[in-house]
């Protein structure tokens, strides 16, 4: 079988201040909440699912709320998350609703041939608004105080920071089946199946910098969308080239396959379904805590320990 990934499934960054994260995904960027559980192996935090109207893979941004202090900026690390919208109109949108919300963000400008705004969370998560060449389907979010023209659309291109390329590219090459592409400054694309951003990985080679660390602002993993039909395949794979991963984990709306790449940086695997619908109707998606099966009988005391969004 032709192993290849359909791009990006979900990303899942850091927050110290689950509150304030709900309000700035939600009101000013005008996600939707589509999962609100807990992180499986350490339910004292939130796992928030920011996603488009039905939380299709490839659209997640997700947050763990550990009590952390800020991260440490540097290179074996995921630096800058794409958010895909479409068209200039969407960028002049973006570009005042950006002022009128006091969000750290800087003027329209291009880069890799594509309209781009470079912005950060009060955390200062680094985040981008990138132009979707794609003319893939789009599910809106009727709630979102964003026009439904001007909504994100999913994530994409994704970019990682390594001190020396050439056994991350043996990865992504040779496991993953990426095609490199072009170049723009110190940063090489890859390709993965599917059109535009959202099938970019962007490898930033930084080798003067110190290793970046952990904290709120920063980024926990990217995972990369995969049929469910080639789960066993993948994991096979792994196992056939010896590469050092998790094994199987069922997450309950997706299954998974952890491993890190030799700079270090943390990759999923995951699914395309069973979807976020599995345990919840679609127009109550984040309403209430949701848990695994394995974590019900746990709801309480797990309830107990997590603050009010």
């Amino acid at each position: 079988m032709s192993l290849q990934l359909n791009g990006f499934h979900h990303l899942t960054a850091v927050t110290a201040d689950a509150p304030r994260n709900h309000a700035f995904y939600t009101q000013v960027m005008g996600l939707r909440l589509v999962k609100k559980t807990v992180n499986q192996d350490d339910t004292s935090a939130y796992h928030l699912f920011y996603a488009d109207g039905l939380g299709s893979a490839g659209t997640d941004i997700t947050f763990f709320d550990w009590p952390t202090g800020p991260d440490r900026r540097g290179t074996n690390s995921i630096v800058r998350t794409g958010l895909r919208i479409k068209g200039e109109k969407a960028f002049g949108w973006w570009s005042d609703h950006f002022k009128k919300h006091n969000v750290k963000a800087e003027k329209v400008s291009e880069e890799n041939g594509r309209q781009v705004i470079h912005f950060e969370d009060f955390e200062g998560q680094r985040l981008s608004l990138v132009n979707d060449e794609a003319d893939s389907e789009t599910h809106p979010w009727e709630k979102s105080l964003v026009p439904a023209e001007h909504q994100i659309r999913g994530l994409g291109p994704i970019t990682l920071s390594v001190p020396d390329l050439k056994p991350t590219d043996m990865v992504l090459t040779q496991l993953m089946g990426m095609t490199p592409a072009t170049r723009f400054g110190d940063t090489f694309v890859y390709h993965m199946k599917g059109k535009g951003p959202v099938a970019e990985l962007h490898v930033r080679v930084e080798p003067n910098l110190p290793r970046g660390g952990q904290g709120a602002g920063s980024v926990h993993h990217v995972a990369y969308n995969i049929a469910m039909s080639e789960y066993d395949a993948w994991a096979d794979r792994l196992k056939q080239m010896r590469i050092p991963n998790s094994g199987k984990v069922d997450r309950y709306w997706f299954k998974s396959l952890y491993f890190r790449e030799p700079n270090g940086i943390l990759f999923e695997i995951a699914t395309d379904g069973p979807g976020f619908g599995a345990d919840e109707p679609m127009d109550k998606l984040g309403e209430t805590l949701s848990l695994p099966p394995f974590l019900e009988g746990k709801r309480t005391a797990i309830e107990a320990g997590l603050k009010k969004l």
